[in-house]
């Protein structure tokens, strides 16, 4: 872990953390911004399973409101002009999303973390541990490990985890752990820690 915490110590000290700080900033004002504009962010983390990140942002921004219309079919065509692999399946998720929209604000309230992302794994389909904790980080919180395969090659290449098979739940909550430890030894949130790993593996700072 010494040989990863250096790293990251290292840039902590370049031009990159003013990135990731503004990256937080910017997570953090979504927070305060309107039900709708929450919803959409769901809607991007919908589209991002076993999708590009990037691509994910273009789709974002160019459907917009139509993410709230409910036309499932609509939508799907749009998802399907601007080249999602899943076009169908992730409109379906997205209108049956809807009907929890404002229960989702509600339940953003609660000050039991734990139970957030549980009720988002079961209540939002299309939403595992990984996507559901990325919504979150997306929406200003920072106590979530954002778990893709990029972080577990990076993970795997430190010799922190053996490369797992697949990732159940409680592989998931092992490795999580793993990154609270890591994010404690180098006094970052675990959603700092991400956007410094990511950057690590990609050369890219996304949301």
């Amino acid at each position: 872990m010494h040989d990863l915490i250096d790293k990251i110590e290292s840039l902590k000290k370049s031009e990159i953390k003013i990135k990731i700080d503004n990256r937080i900033n910017e997570f953090k004002n979504i927070n305060k911004a309107s039900i709708d504009s929450l919803f959409k962010e769901l809607c991007f983390c919908i589209l991002t399973a076993n999708f590009n990140a990037e691509k994910s942002i273009k789709i974002q921004d160019e459907i917009g409101y139509c993410f709230l219309t409910g036309d499932k079919d609509e939508l799907s065509k749009k998802l399907k002009t601007y080249g999602h692999r899943f076009p169908n399946t992730r409109a379906q998720y997205i209108s049956e999303s809807l009907i929890c929209k404002d229960k989702i604000k509600e339940v953003l309230q609660s000050n039991d973390k734990k139970a957030i992302r549980e009720w988002i794994v079961n209540n939002v389909k299309g939403l595992g541990y990984k996507e559901s904790s990325h919504f979150l980080r997306n929406i200003g919180f920072d106590d979530y490990a954002i778990i893709d395969f990029h972080i577990v090659d990076l993970l795997v290449n430190y010799n922190l985890i053996n490369k797992p098979k697949t990732i159940t739940k409680k592989k998931y909550l092992e490795i999580e752990n793993i990154l609270k430890k890591l994010a404690k030894e180098t006094n970052l949130t675990l959603a700092e820690l991400d956007l410094y790993l990511w950057y690590m593996e990609t050369g890219k700072i996304l949301k």
